[in-house]
């Protein structure tokens, strides 16, 4: 794993661990929810990573401090 990149698996791990569920299926991408909070995760490609500028997105979209992320 590259520092700029994390697996995808690894973002679903955490966001359970904040009490998001899922992925579930919907339309083009698959999303996780919280409460009435819907979080769509991105579609595994090739290496199933994620660069961490779409990382920053989804938590900014979750309202995750980043900072707090990386103490999870």
């Amino acid at each position: 794993m590259s520092s700029k990149t994390i697996p995808l698996r690894v973002l679903i791990q955490k966001l359970r661990k904040l009490g998001f569920t899922g992925p579930y299926e919907g339309g083009k991408h698959e999303f996780m929810a919280k409460g009435s909070l819907k979080l769509r995760v991105p579609n595994p490609h090739g290496s199933r990573e994620i660069h961490v500028s779409l990382l920053r997105e989804i938590l900014r979209q979750a309202e995750i401090d980043f900072d707090e992320w990386g103490k999870i």
